[in-house]
């Protein structure tokens, strides 16, 4: 008898949570699942907003987008490139060079692929400040900018790199010209030479040349170093005439003499 009891109690709980259930959702009625919104719409919205300016929003809707394209998705390049973009937009650079290395590498057919290599260097010379500090970012840049010019040398992007390239090399002219008088100050002239030349012979073009091969003269002349000092002088006056201080440290008359022995002092432009 009790067990006939129990099994009629439970039929009774099943049929009135059916009934329950019924209630809650009627005949013919299941509930709605969130809408999804197509990815195209999702991108122009990213892509609206990156151009208004509100990167960190953008980013989110991006950083979604690109896990929800298979991959081999057309769209799937320009979604990881603006997302490397607002990385850089951000300031966040060492994330952005990243990014932007990722989508030349695996998208290096795209046409975002010399973009990329540009804000990947773009991003290592925003982290090389001044030319005195640890010059791995800037010479990490310059890597990156020579790389976009050999593997895409008519793209506008390589054409931009290239401005980039003459700032770069004028720093590391810079950052070795410094560390040049630093030595020649303490008259440790074997030092400074080394320096000098490594100005004159891997940037050449550059506004310290000039005058790094000038204070070579100087650094000659405190040692009587005399051949070197002539030569020298005949290099400035043949390719740089218009050498700041030249008339002073390379008079025509005075090349064969290696006095005096002190070296002039660098005018305060060279310094």
């Amino acid at each position: 008898m009790t067990m006939q009891r129990t099994i009629g109690m439970l039929a009774i709980a099943v049929a009135l949570s059916g009934l329950g259930g019924a209630a809650c959702h009627p005949r013919g009625r299941v509930p709605r699942a969130a809408p999804v919104v197509p990815t195209d719409i999702d991108l122009r919205r990213a892509m609206d907003l990156f151009h208004h300016g509100d990167f960190r929003r953008a980013q989110t809707i991006l950083q979604r987008v690109s896990f929800e394209l298979m991959p081999g998705t057309p769209e799937l390049a320009e979604v990881r490139y603006y997302l490397a973009e607002c990385w850089f937009q951000l300031s966040d650079y060492v994330q952005a060079a990243s990014e932007f290395r990722k989508v030349a590498d695996e998208f290096s057919t795209s046409e975002y692929a010399p973009l990329a290599l540009l804000r990947a260097g773009d991003a290592n010379l925003r982290l090389w400040h001044r030319p005195e500090l640890d010059p791995s970012y800037g010479e990490t840049a310059l890597a990156i900018y020579q790389e976009l010019a050999g593997r895409f040398p008519d793209s506008d992007a390589a054409g931009r790199a290239r401005l980039h390239v003459v700032r770069l090399q004028n720093q590391f002219a810079e950052k070795t010209y410094k560390t040049g008088i630093f030595y020649l100050r303490r008259k440790a002239f074997d030092s400074a030479i080394i320096y000098f030349k490594d100005v004159v012979a891997n940037y050449p073009t550059t506004q310290r040349a000039p005058d790094a091969l000038l204070r070579l003269v100087d650094s000659y002349r405190a040692i009587g170093y005399k051949q070197e000092l002539q030569e020298t002088c005949e290099h400035v006056r043949r390719f740089y005439p218009n050498a700041t201080g030249l008339a002073r440290t390379c008079p025509a008359a005075a090349d064969s003499s290696a006095t005096p022995a002190t070296p002039s002092t660098p005018s305060p432009s060279t310094r």
